[in-house]
């Protein structure tokens, strides 16, 4: 099967910072994938290159084999990118911004509406749609925003921190809806600083620390390879980090 994503030795730099350097990763389709690093890691860098916001130095990016250094538009039909701190328009409502956003991606009124009122009700938003988005609370702005990330049915959805903001129930609800979708057979590629979230929800593990990939696999898997088949992923990330240059076992070489 096609990969959902491959980076082909991604490179960039601002100024005298190697932000992410040669780095090289392949995820599978219908897999949710935690991708995982300490601030400054070179994470949000990588991910913004991957949704075709930031022009890679060196390298490319497939998304399902089509490049974003050469078919930018194609790859990014694709796909969905979520910032952690997405833009709401706020003087619009709800509904008016889902099909703003559906129309950026040039589908019909007709397929848009439905599915807009489908996202808004599973997602407690429904009984807001006449409130002005400037008016929510910033986890009503987070739903409302993955709501926009859904709107064209992509194949793979990015999230940069996507809890955050989020009281017990609405992140409930967000991680069913992310795993109902990658039941479908779609993808999820998350960033997040809560471990316990990403060793519940993620059937693979990156960490990246200085841009470069320092382990990859699934929990089981960092685990074997720390020698400890007990440890949690937040004792193997702590580890990883603070050994990175001490031969520690886990480190993709």
């Amino acid at each position: 099967m096609v990969p959902a994503l491959q980076l082909i030795s991604l490179t960039k730099r601002f100024g005298s910072h190697q932000a992410v350097n040669k780095l090289n990763l392949q995820i599978p389709q219908g897999l949710f994938y935690a991708f995982l690093g300490p601030n400054g890691a070179g994470k949000t860098t990588t991910l913004r290159m991957v949704a075709g916001l930031l022009k890679p130095d060196f390298g490319d990016v497939l998304i399902l084999e089509h490049s974003i250094t050469r078919n930018c538009q194609a790859a990014k039909q694709l796909l969905a990118y979520l910032p952690e701190e997405p833009m709401l328009y706020g003087k619009l409502r709800p509904l008016e911004y889902l099909e703003f956003v559906a129309g950026l991606w040039n589908m019909p009124a007709s397929k848009a509406q439905p599915l807009a009122v489908k996202l808004l009700q599973q997602l407690g938003l429904w009984d807001v749609r006449g409130d002005f988005c400037e008016t929510f609370s910033r986890g009503m702005k987070q739903k409302l925003a993955l709501a926009g990330a859904f709107i064209h049915n992509p194949q793979i959805i990015i999230l940069d921190e996507p809890l955050s903001g989020l009281d017990a129930a609405a992140a409930r609800l967000v991680k069913d809806m992310l795993l109902n979708y990658v039941r479908g057979g779609n993808t999820v590629i998350m960033t997040t600083h809560i471990m316990e979230v990403a060793e519940q929800m993620a059937e693979r593990i990156g960490i990246i620390s200085d841009g470069h990939l320092i382990a990859e696999g699934t929990l089981n898997e960092l685990r074997a390879l720390s020698g400890e088949e007990s440890r949690s992923l937040e004792t193997i990330f702590l580890d990883l980090i603070q050994n990175q240059n001490n031969n520690f076992p886990g480190i993709a070489k």
